[in-house]
């Protein structure tokens, strides 16, 4: 039975439907434990009405990314996990964090990567006059938004679009591929070769989300 713990910032809709998924798909897995850097964070509330551990390491109580890294791994590290997913989690991590935990670390990010990596996707993403959009579970590399792509989705940008509709279209997408994403994992479905992860089960590592 593998364990997953979930790294959050807010309210973790991306947690939730990793969570909900697991259960109703009844993976070799369980999330043991949601961790934040926001004690106000309302995915923490959620976590606990499931019976999942949810603690905190506020990163303001460190001076500085290295000592705020080496107590979010302890934290980690307690709960022994096979996973790390960062589910909107808003704090970048450092080299040696990342490289701990090298090979079991995920993440989503609201555009197709390697395209708009950082923040501002969805503004950056109108104003550069796309067509569609998207998002990408990746293995998390100390370079960021650049590891390797494990799915990805793709949705229409429309007439009319704002930040705000096309991030709500793309989101939808995001709760599709990352409970999918993870699943592969704790399945042991995906294998990474020179920088390409292959689903091994040949399931179609990439999808369109519109009309």
């Amino acid at each position: 039975m593998k364990r997953i713990v979930i790294l959050i910032s807010g309210r973790g809709s991306n947690m939730e439907a990793v969570v909900r998924a697991c259960a109703a798909e009844d993976w070799p897995a369980r999330v043991v434990a949601v961790i934040s850097n926001r004690p106000g964070a309302a995915g923490l509330d959620f976590a606990r009405s499931c019976g999942i551990e949810a603690e905190v390491v506020d990163h303001r109580a460190y001076a500085d990314r290295l000592t705020f890294d080496q107590a979010l791994a302890a934290a980690l590290d307690r709960h022994r996990p096979d996973l790390v997913v960062l589910a909107g989690f808003m704090r970048v991590l450092g080299a040696g964090f990342v490289q701990r935990y090298e090979g079991r670390l995920l993440n989503i990010h609201p555009s197709l990567l390697p395209s708009f990596p950082g923040l501002h996707t969805h503004q950056r993403a109108l104003q550069a006059g796309c067509k569609i959009a998207g998002a990408t579970v990746h293995f998390v590399t100390p370079e960021l938004d650049h590891g390797p792509v494990v799915v990805q989705a793709a949705v229409p940008v429309l007439p009319g679009d704002d930040e705000a509709s096309l991030s709500a279209r793309v989101l939808q997408a995001e709760h599709q591929i990352y409970p999918l994403a993870i699943r592969w994992f704790v399945q042991g479905l995906l294998q990474v070769q020179e920088g390409v992860v292959r689903q091994t089960a040949g399931e179609a590592q990439q999808g369109w989300f519109g009309p």
